[in-house]
């Protein structure tokens, strides 16, 4: 929602604000700022209370450091690890997700946790401090970084569950959950529900256990016993995350999901999906045959950036009028994509 409009004088104020402080001189960048500036302005003629206030407050606070201590490192994969706090060091969950993280990190991949005990603490063991993000929260009662984050730059501690979880997501190019309890389940869930809705991008979620442990797969047959079979939600959606019982595997399916696929975003009423290799007239036509039930209009073509795309502006774009509704089939086409760039 935008902001009111201001009078004449108080958009000069701002504007001027704005110069004073070296704001960038991109215009979009600059209406945006200027956004959150009239935004702030409004807030405080609603009437709102202190409490409302520090809350805004806060978070925006928060997000700008989260986000700064992520952006030097923008151009590295990142892979959020979620499981439980309660698993013991010496626990096959705890070495499994100990090794996964070693594995990714040699391949130039950097974890994210939530800087506690078991999994967590896993997490940034296997990758090491230099390859490790931590996204710390704050309780009444303690500070629960774990010792391989302790001090480091890249631990970051929230005040709210919600800016903490949007670091989580924003943050990640895949995700990775080991065995825990309802606060697993929870992150599992949630960013499951990001990406059916189409609220978050799209990335590789494995769930990862070690072999002889049926933790996933009891879990997965209740997902098709109770969700699928009932209709609550689609057989498409099951495609979404992907059991695995071995380090490799797993690893292998992640940086798979990128080897043509770089990424997309919506572009007014157009969706562009950057790849690195572009398609064959034939490819082309083998994808709209296919997934023509995602085009509202129109068919997927395949040209430059579109006006206004930033990130890998070299890269070629499929852009098609997609119905922002079947993420699922979405992911299907993907995987096709990538599949072309094998032959």
């Amino acid at each position: 929602m935008k902001t009111p409009p201001f009078d004449s004088h108080t958009l000069e104020l701002v504007n001027s604000l704005m110069t004073s402080t070296g704001v960038t001189v991109d215009p979009m960048q600059r209406e945006l700022v200027g956004e959150m500036i009239r935004a702030a302005l409004q807030i405080g003629s609603d009437h709102a209370n202190t409490g409302e206030l520090k809350l805004m407050t806060r978070s925006f606070r928060e997000l700008r450091h989260a986000l700064n201590v992520f952006r030097p490192f923008a151009g590295r994969r990142k892979i959020s690890i979620f499981g439980s706090a309660r698993t013991p060091h010496d626990h096959p969950d705890y070495l499994f997700a100990r090794d996964f993280a070693a594995h990714l990190a040699g391949r130039n991949w950097m974890s994210i946790t939530g800087a506690g005990p078991g999994i967590m603490s896993a997490g940034n063991e296997g990758a090491g401090p230099g390859n490790s993000f931590g996204l710390s929260i704050r309780l009444p009662w303690e500070t629960n970084e774990n010792e391989f984050l302790r001090g480091d730059p890249k631990l970051i501690f929230f005040r709210y569950f919600f800016t903490r979880k949007l670091m989580f997501a924003m943050g990640a190019d895949a995700m990775a959950v080991f065995p825990g309890g309802f606060g697993t389940m929870d992150e599992c869930f949630e960013l499951l529900t990001l990406i059916q809705t189409g609220k978050s991008g799209l990335i590789p979620i494995v769930l990862l256990s070690p072999e002889g442990n049926d933790y996933w797969l009891d879990l997965k047959a209740f997902m098709e016993r109770q969700l699928v079979a009932k209709g609550w939600i689609d057989q498409k959606d099951m495609g979404l995350f992907r059991v695995f019982f071995d380090v490799k595997s797993a690893a292998d399916y992640i940086e798979n999901f990128y080897r043509n696929y770089q990424g997309s975003r919506f572009v007014a009423d157009r969706f562009a999906i950057r790849i690195l290799r572009p398609l064959t007239d034939s490819q082309l036509s083998d994808l709209n045959r296919e997934f023509a039930s995602l085009c509202v209009k129109g068919t997927i073509l395949q040209g430059p950036a579109l006006p206004g795309e930033e990130d890998q502006p070299e890269l070629t774009r499929l852009i098609f009028n997609f119905d922002r509704k079947h993420f699922s089939t979405l992911r299907m086409l993907i995987d096709r994509i990538n599949e072309f760039a094998d032959r």
